[in-house]
Formats: structure tokens, sequence, C-alpha cells
């Protein structure tokens, strides 16, 4: 049996939900949204942590579960303080539980963590051998200038793990580089070349070519842009090197933005440890959630 935990109509654990369908994996939904509906009991035996989850009547020993994916957000509010407290709880716990769980967890929320500090994360990418773009943390107005200057080309983004849109410098977002004295944030060398999303499942690559005029196209559409998804294959080293990475950081199932320059070399931006894969998925048609249901039942591994 596998078990899903985030919010109930994620398309994420939607699709690996229809997956462990076709697959007749058995499974079970722990929905946050209704937490305070969930009993999780848990001890402590010797080295091991047992217990139960119960949702919806259905009782599940933890023992029997062969692997969790895990998508948590923030438990949701109601004006029900004990409803609100006793989430509250079932977030916690059953993420520390994760963390030291003796099963795959997909992913465990200590290495999600490494994707909440943009600079630290990028020391380790370097470390696995990608080239990172030049890059320049500052609260600086002056220092910001000063790269802008040499580099021509500067995009800006936040250097924490909330997501924020990737922007180009110019004239305009200059006259607000005031602002930095309140808030240190990322600048780097506009690299040029095509986006790669890729995501590595286990062992598994699934790469995502994309296309667009955007400097970030995820929001291509809110400049009046498109995006062209189309499914393509790394070189042999490329991929490789994705494997490992992902296998550093400790996560089953990322998501690694790459930039191939005209030159066929590659540089990669980040990694992300909760990848909304659904979006490449329904423009490319790779199994992702189905590589992600076999995975964590232990099919994939």
């Amino acid at each position: 049996m596998i078990a899903l935990f985030g919010y109930g109509g994620d398309q994420c654990l939607d699709l690996v939900s229809d997956a462990a369908r076709e697959l007749d994996v058995p499974l079970l939904l722990i929905d946050q949204r209704l937490g305070a509906d969930v009993e999780f009991v848990l001890s402590v035996a010797g080295d091991r942590a047992i217990g139960t989850v119960t949702v919806a009547g259905q009782k599940c020993r933890l023992d029997d579960l062969d692997g969790v994916y895990a998508r948590p957000l923030s438990p949701v509010r109601t004006t029900d303080p004990r409803g609100n407290e006793r989430s509250l709880m079932l977030h916690r716990a059953f993420l520390e539980w994760l963390d030291v769980a003796d099963l795959l967890v997909v992913n465990r929320p200590a290495a999600m963590l490494s994707n909440a500090s943009k600079p630290f994360q990028a020391q380790l990418i370097a470390a696995a051998g990608f080239t990172v773009p030049t890059t320049l943390i500052t609260n600086d107005p002056a220092e910001a200038r000063a790269f802008w200057n040499l580099h021509g080309e500067v995009i800006f983004k936040s250097i924490s793990g909330v997501r924020s849109i990737v922007r180009r410098l110019d004239e305009s977002a200059a006259g607000r580089l005031g602002r930095l004295r309140d808030l240190p944030t990322q600048f780097q060398e506009l690299v040029r070349g095509i986006d790669v999303r890729v995501h590595v499942v286990g062992e598994q690559v699934f790469a995502t070519e994309v296309r667009s005029a955007a400097v970030d196209y995820r929001y291509a559409r809110r400049d009046g842009l498109n995006a062209e998804l189309a499914e393509v294959t790394l070189p042999g080293d490329i991929g490789r090197r994705c494997v490992d990475l992902a296998a550093a950081l400790n996560l089953p199932l990322c998501g690694i933005d790459l930039r191939r320059r005209p030159d066929g070399t590659y540089v990669c931006f980040e990694v992300n440890p909760m990848p909304g894969f659904t979006y490449y998925e329904s423009h490319t048609g790779q199994p992702i959630s189905r590589a992600v249901c076999e995975l964590i039942a232990g099919k994939g591994r």
C-alpha cells in the first residue's frame, strides 16, 4: 500500500492516484484539508517509529506502507479552534515521521529544505558538476548596478524557496533598486539558450524542452507570450548528472531547471523538491505520475 499526503484535489496527487488504480496499487489518501478528522497514532519502540493512521474509517499500520508521496502545504484553518489544533498537530507529527520513516518517502521534508536558500542550493549544484550562472546577492543598489553594467543582461529573483517571477533588470526595474536595502535579492547573468525542465523519478529521467520568448516561461501568458513544450532526450552524461544530483540532495523526485546554451553546453539554475509535473505531463504525454506511483510502490526500485 502507498500513502499520499497533501491537499485532496491537488493535480499531482490526483494523477498519482489515477496511476495507482491503473496499476492496482492499494492507496490511502491523507487529505490535509480534513486533518481534524484524521487519526494518527505514533510511538517509538527501540529505534523504530511505529503506529497507525486512520482516514474515514480506513485504518492502516505504518509498517504496511511501501512508500509515501508527500506534497505538504499549510493546514487549512476553519472556525473550529479544536479542529485547527488537531490539523496542526497532524501536520507537524506526520512531517516529523516522514523524516525518520523506514520506507521510501518522496520527498522527506528535511531534504526539501535545500531549496529554502537558493544560494546554498547553487553550491550543491556546482559541487555536482553543473555550471551555474554568475550570481550576485546583495542589498546594495550600487553593487547591483555595477553587476548589471559588467554583464549587460541580468535577471533577478528571490533567494528563498518562495516562488517568485524571474524578471529582467531594465531601466524600469533599476528605478526600484533602492528597495534592496530592505530585501537582499539575487541577480544573475542572463544565460541565452533553450530551457529544459528535467524531472528525475528515482533512476528515470523525463526531459522537456521549453521554447519561449519569455524570461520566465511559467508566466509567459501573463506577458502575452507563448511557451511550446516538447519531450527531448538529454545527452547521456547530462541525464546521469541529473540523477546523481537528485541522489546527492536525497530527492527521489525533483524538477531540475536547465538551459541549453547555443554551444550545446548546459547551465543549471535550481532544483525544485516538490515539482508540479502535471503541466509538463499534459503537454508531452510523459508518464511522470505513473513513474512516481511505481517508485513509491516498490515497482520502480
